[in-house]
């Protein structure tokens, strides 16, 4: 996203590194790092119940990376757990789930301009026109109506159980739910829920592809397996389901390329399929190497994937960033259990 004002310098108090090369990777320094275009915010969850979550940025020109962009800029700590963070219309949306809250920043010089609240346990916002906004949620069996005009709950709409993420397609939000075997289709003019797409249980990640199919990871349960699916969002009919052969399986964490074309997601390893495959992959694209995977995003100018391994869930976080073809192009430390990335 482009910005009509001056990109400024993010220095008092940042670690600041280099990371052009993974086995040899530079020591933190207070090098300047611009904030703006061709960047990647990669949302650092924290420890639940510690506040201790964060906004790390990674310079993809130079390399350089901020360990945390919130607390210098506003004298204080973003909250506990952010779930997910959305840029839209010139403004940053973190959706800080613990802290029952999404905070509204300037994408560049990453202070606060409004906060909303009134969630129970918000995890993901999906602007569906100008002035509205939907955010699902893990405990209100509701997805909060936001009026992004004035920043404030305007309305509910009943969905049971938890719900994940969403898309926009053909004027209708599409919703998955961990907790229950059905991808909700809510009606955005009306704000009501008007059908549900039965899929395994365990939905948990959404992608639309370049042909205006979706695609949803569900990890299974209850009886239905693991497995992909992609929906024709105008007839709302499962085209293919893609079944694991393991119950122990989990997809999640789906994403695309930047031409929608290919599909990536995680399973432990990271694995890549085309969007007119009519099969599994069976290698992984990425292998763990005993790392933690746990969260993943692929810049969309560039269809390089960034891997993130929140190693033990305590220390500070490592990502790793892979070419379009596999091969390993560095690495850099993020914060505490990173676990997705928007990108500029």
């Amino acid at each position: 996203m482009k910005c009509c004002s001056p990109l400024p310098y993010l220095l008092v108090g940042m670690m600041v590194l280099s990371a052009c090369r993974k086995d040899a990777p530079q020591e933190p320094s207070n090098t300047p790092i611009t904030v703006g275009e061709g960047g990647v915010y990669v949302i650092n969850e924290g420890n639940f119940g510690w506040g201790n979550a964060g906004v790390s940025y990674f310079d993809i020109a130079s390399g350089n990376v901020v360990e945390d962009l919130y607390a210098p800029a506003n004298g204080t700590s973003l909250g506990d757990v952010c779930q997910s963070m959305r840029i839209f219309n010139g403004k940053g949306y973190l959706v800080v789930n613990n802290s029952n809250k999404v905070v509204v920043v300037d994408p560049d010089l990453f202070t606060v301009t409004a906060t909303i609240t009134g969630f129970a346990s918000p995890r993901y916002l999906l602007p569906v026109s100008n002035a509205k906004a939907y955010v699902t949620d893990l405990g209100a069996d509701a997805i909060a109506v936001v009026d992004l005009s004035n920043n404030t709950i305007t309305g509910s709409i009943a969905c049971p159980g938890s719900t994940e993420e969403l898309v926009l397609a053909y004027g209708r939000a599409f919703v998955t739910d961990p907790d229950r075997a059905y991808l909700y289709v809510i009606a955005t003019a009306t704000d009501e829920m008007v059908d549900s797409i039965p899929v395994s249980r365990g939905g948990n990640s959404i992608q639309e592809d370049a042909n205006g199919k979706l695609w949803v990871a569900c990890s299974g349960g209850s009886g239905t397996p693991p497995a992909l699916y992609r929906i024709d969002p105008i007839t709302l009919a499962v085209e293919t389901m893609l079944p694991f052969p393991q119950a122990t399986d989990s997809p999640w964490r789906l994403a695309m390329n930047g031409t929608r074309d290919v599909l990536y997601f995680l399973n432990d390893a990271v694995f890549r399929m085309a969007i007119t495959d009519d099969a599994l992959p069976t290698a992984p694209f990425i292998p763990t190497n005993d790392r933690n995977f746990y969260g993943l995003g692929v810049e969309p100018r560039t269809g390089m994937v960034h891997v993130a391994d929140a190693i033990d869930y305590v220390q500070r976080g490592r990502v790793f960033r892979y070419a379009p073809d596999g091969s390993s192009v560095g690495s850099y430390t993020a914060g505490i259990i990173p676990g997705s990335f928007c990108f500029r």
